[in-house]
């Protein structure tokens, strides 16, 4: 999901957009969805072969089109920052989570296990064998 943030943060920032058939679009990100669609405006569009380009007021491109993204270095050290951030604060949360983790319980709904129901174990014999 780091991706997405990424995307979100890089809201009405410049972004250049690769397309799997060598295209490339050049413009501002204004909005991307969970699918990484994204919306750009001002965008100037550059050909395969580089030669021609075109200037378009806003276009859509669509996710399963996209060979890589470039987003500018300022964005990921923002996000980078926040994720820092949100990681201190949610340490506590995920100890409390964990604290009752591997205590021996049935697992999915069940009686929990106790001592007295496992079989006796003797010296010498596997469990389950008289």
């Amino acid at each position: 999901m780091l991706h997405l943030w990424l995307l979100k943060t890089a809201q009405n920032h410049p972004l250049l957009v690769e397309l799997k058939n060598g295209e490339a679009y050049n413009g501002h990100l204004v909005s991307c969805d969970n699918w990484m669609n994204t919306n750009l405006r001002e965008v100037i569009c550059k050909s395969r072969d580089r030669d021609n380009f075109w200037l378009m007021p806003e276009c859509y491109i669509r996710s399963s089109t996209i060979k890589y993204l470039r987003i500018p270095n300022e964005i990921i050290d923002t996000v980078k920052e926040e994720v820092a951030a949100k990681g201190r604060g949610r340490g506590g949360l995920q100890q409390k989570r964990q604290k009752g983790h591997g205590t021996g319980g049935a697992g999915r709904g069940g009686i929990p296990r106790t001592s007295r129901d496992q079989p006796e174990r003797r010296p010498g014999r596997e469990a389950g064998k008289q």
